[in-house]
């Protein structure tokens, strides 16, 4: 009998392991138990019959260790909380903009409770899910009705379907934009039902690009805000309000694709100037979309505002079903956007308002918390500093623009800064952080005040490791 033959043999069976398998949490369903011990014991199979693997766990104590190991994996949750070390306010990846308390407690009444998501009390009657955000939408706008969606991608979408379905829309070269996720606006477009018709160049459109080629089949005059990145140096763009009124003069609507959008102007914190849609909306525009997870901070949304004509032609559009939001997002939706009726509340109960606008000194301060808490500058000073950095917004938004921060910069010594972070990553609660120059950096600006203990635990932890290493 070869050596392989022998390993094979010496595998366990699962009926076996399962009659004698101890595992700390007994509620385990017994089918995860059982693919789980499957899995495992196969993996070994594929390894042994490859080649890989020459020896097997000796002990009864080491297989039931493997075992409970792969248990605990297949039974926890896979969308899990981790700590945002990297600085980035809006990170895609890791889900976005923050909901604050009040909003988490709107949100847990929606779920726990029934709600009169389509029904009217007054009348006793069906309602609308939309009236229930659109009168403070247009409150905060200025606009004369609005919808929401399901995210933005879905508002252009849908605006684009309903205004140009095989009709031109025209656009500019240079806001042909792809953001993360391959979404493309010729793509949307195409996907809508409607012609693209591009005009000017890459880094310059003017006003006549956009007349010269209108004619009885233009539907739509779209501006698209760049937000995910910027054409410098020898540029221009038409200004929305010269598209509106070109628009009025040839009685086409005129639709801007905001993205991330605002209802503050950020640029007293230190911030670019951005317009807000309340800009938007009061340069005449028909049509505004943008996002209810960017800077707006709120849930994944998408957001159309604009004239009340054309908003109820975009209600009325039968894919407007398929992508309609959910008494979560409703839920949470609204109570964010109430926030904005006080600016100054806003900033303060909104997370992502309130990290984009923290002061560096008051982040800083957050990091000596934390260094006290460690024990004190000279005990951790061999492994653990304190350093200036930069934050980014995120989410595609003001991408050439950082906010200064600062961050708790961890020395690896010979374990390597690679190493440690594939070890912050396997955490029960992971730790997401930055490499730069070979040390990892944790940005304070995204570390949230619940997070400070389990990050003491963590660098605890770190200091421990790198010591014995």
């Amino acid at each position: 009998m070869n050596d392989k033959n022998k390993l094979l043999r010496k595998l366990p069976k699962i009926d076996f392991v399962l009659d004698n398998l101890e595992h700390k949490n007994d509620d385990v369903p017994l089918s995860i138990r059982k693919a789980a011990v499957r899995e495992t014991i196969e993996e070994f199979r594929q390894q042994i019959l490859s080649g890989l693997c020459t020896e097997l766990p000796r002990t009864q104590k080491e297989w039931d260790a493997l075992f409970n190991e792969v248990i605990d994996k297949k039974n926890s949750p896979n969308l899990q909380r981790v700590i945002n070390g990297t600085g980035v306010v809006i990170h895609t990846n890791l889900g976005r903009s923050l909901l604050g308390r009040q909003t988490m407690s709107a949100l847990q009444n929606a779920a726990s409770h029934y709600t009169n998501l389509e029904f009217d009390l007054s009348t006793g009657k069906r309602g609308s899910r939309y009236s229930l955000v659109e009168d403070i939408i247009c409150d905060l706008t200025g606009a004369e009705a609005a919808l929401v969606v399901n995210n933005n991608a879905a508002a252009v979408l849908l605006s684009l379907n309903t205004l140009s379905y095989k009709k031109e829309t025209i656009v500019s070269r240079g806001q042909l934009v792809e953001i993360g996720g391959s979404f493309r606006i010729p793509d949307v477009m195409s996907r809508s039902g409607a012609e693209m018709v591009e005009v000017g160049a890459t880094n310059r459109t003017h006003l006549f690009d956009y007349e010269n080629v209108i004619h009885e089949e233009t539907g739509l005059l779209l501006k698209v805000h760049t937000s995910n990145f910027r054409v410098i140096g020898f540029t221009s763009e038409v200004p929305i309000h010269d598209l509106v009124t070109l628009g009025n003069k040839h009685g086409i609507p005129v639709m801007e694709d905001l993205g991330s959008g605002s209802l503050i102007d950020l640029s007293p914190w230190g911030l670019p100037k951005e317009p807000t849609v309340q800009d938007i909306v009061a340069a005449g525009t028909d049509v505004v979309t943008f996002s209810g997870d960017k800077l707006l901070g709120g849930p994944q949304a998408g957001l159309i505002v604009g004239k009340k004509e054309i908003i109820a032609r975009i209600k009325k559009n039968p894919m407007n079903r398929a992508l309609r939001i959910d008494k979560f997002t409703l839920a949470s939706l609204e109570s964010v956007l109430r926030d904005y009726y006080d600016m100054n509340h806003a900033l303060e109960s909104i997370p992502t308002l309130s990290m984009l606008t923290a002061h560096p000194d008051t982040i800083k301060k957050k990091g000596h918390r934390v260094i006290r808490r460690l024990g004190g500058a000279q005990k951790i000073k061999a492994c653990i500093g304190l350093q200036k950095t930069v934050s980014r917004v995120g989410g595609g938004a003001m991408p050439e623009h950082g906010l200064d921060s600062w961050a708790l910069s961890l020395q690896p010594g010979a374990t390597g800064a690679s190493a440690f972070e594939k070890w912050f990553r396997g955490l029960e609660i992971p730790l997401i952080v930055r490499i730069e120059d070979n040390k990892m950096l944790i940005d304070l600006r995204t570390i949230l005040e619940d997070d400070i203990p389990i990050l003491v635990q963590i660098l605890t932890q770190f200091m421990d490791k790198r010591q014995d290493a």
